[in-house]
């Protein structure tokens, strides 16, 4: 991280944490931070679900939650980039303050609610989406939507020509009930209904499932088994968590999804039981508590194709994500791996 990033953070982290990542975003979109382009070689290119990657150090949801800032995003390390999550019609989420920093424990609480301007301000902005790069966008549902089911294949159906893959966030603690869609049944259809409009799609794109890190091992299997019958084309493992365990900061009982470094053995374990239970069928994203290239390789290590990257971006800066690939390669080449996808789940049983 340069003086310069470090004394922006510093700046930052003076104001309330919401108003920072307006400001961060802001200076994004002047072209204020650096962007160094993404980051490759013959060690980091690989394929996700079909789709070539210049590296696996991805952009996770929430960062950019209107795609408001694609071009810069795509020139700062990353290999993709996930926008949203969008929801059919604009909503406000709930009342600030509704994101708390855990300075102590490195982390973040967030109970945002799924805001954000909507599917028709978010889809025009995926059209001007610059050239090369990948972008995939996190499909939600509106809070007081009839048919919330409904919801992720309209929102789908209306952007998905500009996507290189679209995830389905059922996973997210803030909007009521939201979790419940992680059933069995309720799962299928769900996804069923998205992979159908998919597929009516002028260019078919891949399909992600992003899931809790707080479901138990039955719950686990079942989300393993939909997902191998539906054919979905990659799980990301995991959203924020509602436990609370071992926790410092004074904002540690504030309600919401946890994320950042407390997460990182928790989602790690739920991505190593799920690489088994789907034993390659189905590429996994790893997410939750990266915050260093040894992590991310620990994540690939327990079954992770790709990773992805956010709170850690918080007390690190966007520098992270150019750090960390480059920080992946070296680590890759150091245990004699000619490609990160021979990497993959390497490392597996140290997290069962």
């Amino acid at each position: 991280m340069s003086r310069l990033e470090k004394l922006g953070l510093a700046l930052l982290h003076r104001v309330d944490p919401e108003t920072a990542h307006g400001l961060a975003m802001r200076a994004l979109q002047a072209g204020l931070t650096a962007t160094p382009g993404p980051v490759t070689s013959d060690r980091l290119r690989c394929t996700l679900a079909g789709i070539n990657l210049p590296n696996p150090v991805g952009l996770a949801a929430g960062f950019d939650k209107n795609a408001t800032a694609l071009r810069p995003l795509s020139r700062a390390g990353f290999g993709f980039i996930e926008v949203g999550a969008a929801t059919p019609r604009p909503q406000p989420g709930n009342p600030r303050p509704r994101l708390f920093r855990l300075t102590e424990d490195r982390a973040a609480i967030n109970r945002f609610g799924f805001n954000n301007e909507g599917m028709q301000a978010i889809g025009a902005r995926l059209t001007q989406r610059p050239a090369g790069a990948v972008i995939g966008l996190n499909l939600g549902a509106n809070k007081d939507s009839d048919d919330r089911p409904g919801d992720f294949a309209r929102v789908l159906r209306h952007c998905g020509a500009h996507l290189d893959f679209a995830t389905v966030n059922v996973s997210s603690p803030n909007t009521e009930k939201l979790r419940d869609l992680q059933g069995k049944a309720a799962l299928s259809a769900l996804l069923n209904d998205v992979l159908q409009t998919r597929d009516t799609l002028p260019r078919p794109i891949p399909v992600f499932l992003k899931i809790a890190p707080d479901l138990t091992p039955d719950e686990l299997a079942d989300i393993a088994d939909v997902a191998r019958e539906t054919r979905i084309d990659a799980v990301i493992a995991t959203n924020t968590t509602l436990d609370r365990d071992g926790l410092h900061s004074a904002h540690r009982e504030q309600a919401g999804g946890l994320s950042g470094a407390p997460l990182f053995d928790k989602s790690t374990r739920v991505l190593a039981h799920l690489s088994r239970r789907l034993d390659g069928s189905i590429p996994l994203i790893g997410v939750g508590g990266i915050g260093s290239a040894e992590q991310a390789y620990a994540k690939i290590c327990a079954g992770a194709s790709a990773v992805q990257l956010y709170t850690a971006l918080v007390y690190g800066g966007l520098a992270l994500a150019h750090d960390i690939a480059s920080g992946l390669d070296r680590l890759l080449k150091r245990d004699g791996f000619a490609n990160v996808s021979q990497a993959v789940a390497s490392k597996r049983e140290d997290w069962l």
